[in-house]
């Protein structure tokens, strides 16, 4: 079974086995990490359905991979610059490409947890704002029942006007 998982910003295509260099990753060699990103799975020319296919994969080790020489010149300027740069990399063995489950049920199967807690904190919020409305209550002179039809908008105010800019005083000619 081969599968299709982002990782560091790039697409790698996996079977179990395989050997990659992928952008640092958290962990130390020997540790087995879950690659959750996975785009598209199959076997053959049959597809299979990617939500449920988990990669795990073990690290090899961290390095660095091939220095890249960075060289910056201006003609004509003397102007010469030369940097270098290793970027950090871990190396993966793909352990396992199969239909297993993915940790997203297990955090389903948490949250009705955290849905009890909150009811019981949305209860005494869902009691405050009845505590408040008999004091937002009309006068009593009004006893007409207002309607959507009854409802007039207030009129908008308009904008402040500015006041208009002075004009600067002609300059006096000194061509004498």
């Amino acid at each position: 079974m081969f599968a299709i998982v982002r990782t560091g910003g790039k697409q790698y295509r996996v079977a179990a086995g395989d050997k990659i260099a992928v952008e640092k990753l958290a962990g130390e060699a020997g540790e087995t990490i879950t690659l959750d990103d996975v785009l598209l799975a199959g076997e053959g020319d049959s597809i299979a359905d990617a939500s449920k296919v988990s990669v795990s994969a073990e690290i090899i080790a961290q390095a660095k991979s091939e220095k890249v020489v960075v060289f910056k010149k201006r003609r004509r300027h003397n102007y010469r610059r030369k940097a270098g740069h290793r970027q950090q990399m871990t190396l993966l063995r793909i352990t396992d490409v199969g239909a297993g489950a993915k940790k997203a049920p297990a955090k389903k199967a948490a949250a009705p947890k955290k849905e009890a807690a909150t009811e019981a904190k949305a209860a005494p919020a869902k009691k405050a704002p009845a505590k408040k409305a008999p004091a937002k209550k009309a006068p009593a002179a009004k006893a007409e029942p207002k309607t959507a039809a009854a409802k007039k908008p207030a009129a908008k105010k308009a904008p402040a006007k500015k006041a208009p800019a002075k004009k600067a005083a002609p300059k006096a000619d000194d061509t004498k």
